[in-house]
């Protein structure tokens, strides 16, 4: 009897324990959402969209104010003249597309983005193109921003702060980038002469093939030779002009040749 006992034990600690059955059919189907739930959710989704049917047409987020940051006055008015049409519209129907377009044809904006603040403004950050030069060809003359933009017509003696560039070929048209090789020399230097704080001084530039020349304010003349290295000789300038100017007498200024610069009271090359 005491030899059964055991076995009898440890058959009952390995009982087997019966799997459970699945939901099963039934189970499933009362897992799914009824169909009252159903219908309130198809109405919530037809609710919103006809909310926001509804408000793409109405005044309800019409478009009454643009605000322009980044410009000065005058291209912030530019831009908001050439805005100006899609006043109404409603922001949740406004093309953005359509605003890039209007925004791109404006040559004075080099770029820009816009931003919906609801429920009725347009925020225009806009980056403007930089004017540096008066470009002249006979009679005519442009306006052209340091990315050589050609931004805008004016008399031949207008903007009288910007310096004066000639061209040699045909007349640009606004609002394309300028083509004539040695005006845009001219411009890119210019450019870099903005960086340089030098762009004030400046009244004339004559371009040749290797020779570029600065004509300042005081009368002094600036040379730079080639295109190369054009920064490094505006920086050399800008150090020993003050000086040149302080003491006067100083016809021109050679940096060239950066490493060796050249003042000189001779106004020719070579004197």
């Amino acid at each position: 009897m005491s030899e059964r006992r055991p076995q009898q034990a440890a058959r009952a600690r390995a009982a087997v324990i019966p799997l459970q059955a699945g939901p099963g059919r039934a189970g499933i189907v009362r897992l799914l959402p009824s169909g009252r739930s159903l219908l309130i959710g198809f109405a919530i989704v037809l609710g919103a969209v006809g909310l926001y049917a509804l408000a793409r047409v109405t005044p309800m987020f019409a478009l009454r104010r643009i605000e322009v940051e980044g410009a000065p006055p005058a291209v912030a008015a530019r831009v908001r003249a050439a805005l100006e049409p899609l006043g109404g519209t409603s922001l949740l129907a406004l093309d953005g597309a359509q605003v890039e377009r209007r925004l791109a044809a404006l040559p004075v904006v080099a770029a820009a983005s816009d931003d919906r603040d609801f429920p009725h403004t347009l925020r225009v950050v806009v980056r403007p193109e930089y004017p540096v030069a008066v470009v002249r060809r006979g009679a005519d003359a442009w306006v052209v921003a340091a990315s050589a933009r050609v931004i805008a017509s004016t008399q031949p003696h207008g903007t009288p702060g910007l310096p004066r560039v000639w061209l040699a070929s045909d007349a640009p048209h606004v609002g394309d980038a300028l083509t004539d090789p040695l005006g845009l020399r001219a411009v890119r230097a210019l450019a870099q002469a903005r960086k340089a704080r030098l762009r004030s001084r400046i009244r004339i530039v004559r371009a040749a093939d290797h020779e570029l020349t600065f004509m300042l304010a005081s009368g002094l003349e600036l040379r730079l030779g080639d295109i190369r290295a054009v920064r490094l000789k505006l920086a050399v300038a800008s150090r020993i002009l003050p000086q040149l100017l302080a003491r006067g007498g100083y016809a021109y200024l050679d940096v060239s040749v950066p490493e060796r610069p050249v003042a000189g009271i001779n106004s020719q090359p070579g004197g």
